[in-house]
């Protein structure tokens, strides 16, 4: 299911690395972009309890003929440390961005997860990446 997965390292004062993954689960699966969307926006908790929902900032694009949905949203971390494990991430003032590039042959879904300056510190070298991909 993972693609690939890169470390981005951490800027100085933040305790954490961030994480890149690819994932692709084949044709017909991992679900529709709107679905991992929300999803991923429910793994962002605010501090102060409000909805992360109306803090996410998403967006689509068009990238060489792809559709690409993203978001983006800042809170406490609270993802599954590993799929089925019931530990979960308590991570404060962290950052999610992901994708879901939609391809002809079902949808490659692109997470980004850290620190909130580290992943400021990656934010140009993310947006280049999500602005490369292409499908042959």
């Amino acid at each position: 299911m993972r693609v690939a997965q890169y470390k981005l390292p951490k800027v100085e004062g933040d305790k954490d690395d961030a994480t890149l993954v690819l994932y692709y689960f084949g044709a017909t699966q991992g679900g529709t972009a709107q679905a991992n969307i929300d999803r991923w926006i429910g793994q962002i908790q605010q501090p102060d309890g409000s909805d992360s929902k109306s803090k996410a900032k998403t967006e689509s694009m068009t990238v060489n003929g792809l559709n690409v949905s993203t978001v983006d949203v800042a809170g406490v971390y609270t993802a599954e440390m590993a799929p089925g494990s019931k530990t979960f991430h308590n991570d404060a003032d962290y950052r999610l961005r992901a994708a879901v590039i939609e391809t002809p042959k079902g949808n490659y879904f692109v997470k980004l997860a850290g620190p909130v300056k580290t992943i400021a510190r990656w934010d140009k070298e993310y947006n280049d990446y999500l602005k490369s991909v292409e499908f042959k």
